[in-house]
């Protein structure tokens, strides 16, 4: 099958956004529920580092990340049923244009931030990023979902499905608005909890943390162009020819 062929497949790709949320919400479900009543059983040092609680999550770029995937396949199965998944429609419906914004603003760079700054600073250290004393408490399989296949999936959507990238500085204002939002979440966690949301960030002295800080917000705003370059070279052809047909 060509691309334009899977893409013209509402079947295929009804599936894949189906078992993206499917294994996105259940991810959501597990870390809220189950995790919550099974942490007590375990030592107590698992007990002080998983996070049982919703507020707890909260402090997590990673569980906002697994909102974001799992909103993003909602709104693309309504999209499947309700909108339309024309390369190049003359007046694309409210949800297909919010489906393509959340799409490139939010989905792709934030899964791509935390696949792969986890898995870095995972393969530096993990006791940075994930300590081993959560190997008992945390399941092997919802680290990957939470690390591994939003990646999978958001790289795997950008070659199945097309979307229209929002004018770039609108774009970029919106991922640059989410990022420092977030960094400005964790510092207010740090000032009532006296402790940093990740063990890395208690390694750093002030300047360095300073860097890190921009080095992450800069490698985000990256990651948004990447996924523009990406999204206009793979499906360059098709929509040239979606847009002659339509002339």
């Amino acid at each position: 099958m060509t691309k334009v062929e899977l893409y013209k497949s509402r079947l295929f790709v009804t599936i894949i956004h189906l078992c993206a949320l499917g294994q996105f919400a259940y991810g959501l479900y597990y870390s809220h529920f189950e995790i919550q009543r099974s942490y007590k059983l375990k030592t107590t040092a698992s007990r002080r580092l998983v996070p049982d609680s919703l507020p707890q999550k909260v402090k997590f770029l990673s569980y906002w990340c697994l909102i974001i995937q799992a909103l993003y396949y909602i709104v693309s199965l309504v999209n499947d049923f309700v909108g339309t998944n024309e390369l190049a429609p003359k007046r694309p419906p409210a949800i297909r244009q919010f489906k393509d914004w959340l799409m490139a603003t939010l989905a792709f760079p934030v899964a791509l931030n935390v696949g792969v700054t986890f898995w870095a600073l995972y393969a530096i250290d993990r006791e940075l990023v994930f300590p081993k004393v959560l190997d008992a408490v945390f399941p092997s399989w919802l680290n990957h979902i939470l690390h591994t296949n939003i990646v999978v999936f958001i790289v795997l959507e950008l070659f199945t499905s097309y979307r229209a990238y929002p004018k770039r500085s609108k774009g970029l204002t919106g991922l640059t608005i989410f990022m420092g939002s977030y960094l400005v979440w964790i510092h207010i966690v740090k000032h009532y909890s006296g402790v940093w949301v990740y063990p890395v960030l208690e390694v750093l002295q002030l300047p360095q943390r300073i860097v890190f800080f921009v080095a992450v917000i800069g490698f985000t705003l990256v990651l948004y162009l990447v996924g523009e370059f990406l999204n206009n070279t793979v499906w360059a052809k098709e929509v040239k020819l979606a847009k002659r047909k339509s002339n």
